[in-house]
């Protein structure tokens, strides 16, 4: 979850936000993080050697756990903008401001 210091915070802190607009925050964190994930799924799938000693299974592990975490930190410092426009976009439907 994001503090007030993130910059998905903008104007009003995480503790301020409805429910709904907080569990908006949290899926949209929680896309971009899937996105990361992929993407670096996929630069890591064009890049791959055969399997060694000290590029096997092991390593494949701790691959996947590095790129999880760092998907998750970039997901939730908003460094990469994706959840703060994902959010932007999808609170005009939870706020009640849509264009009818």
């Amino acid at each position: 979850m994001i503090g007030p210091a993130s910059p998905l915070a903008g104007a009003s802190s995480a503790g301020e936000l409805s429910p709904e607009r907080r569990a908006l925050r949290e899926a949209a964190e929680g896309f971009e993080a899937i996105m990361v994930r992929k993407l670096l799924a996929s630069a890591r799938s064009a890049h791959q050697s055969e399997d060694t000693p000290l590029t096997g299974g092991g390593l494949g592990q701790f691959q996947q756990m590095r790129d999880e975490q760092f998907a998750d930190i970039a997901a939730n410092s908003g460094a990469l903008g994706f959840a703060r426009s994902i959010e932007e976009q999808l609170a005009k439907f939870v706020d009640g401001k849509a264009d009818g």
